[in-house]
């Protein structure tokens, strides 16, 4: 199945957590654009749930997600 690019920006900018004053961005949502589908695909659309997520998946995000995720709070 494939996202459209918007379609996935837009998830990946979901996956981030909301503890940052600014939205993420365009580095850090491709950053996590791959492990968001991976990992967390029912939580799209949800940003509180799929922050959460990817938070516990941590340890199987790739470096450059698990950074992005760190650096915003998780």
């Amino acid at each position: 199945m494939k996202i459209s690019a918007v379609a996935a920006l837009l998830l990946a900018a979901s996956a981030l957590p909301a503890a940052a004053q600014s939205g993420p961005s365009v580095q850090e949502q491709m950053a996590c654009r791959g492990d968001a589908s991976k990992f967390c695909a029912e939580h799209i659309g949800k940003p509180p749930q799929m922050n959460a997520c990817l938070r516990v998946n941590k340890s199987k995000l790739s470096d450059s997600c698990r950074k992005v995720v760190e650096s915003r709070g998780g």
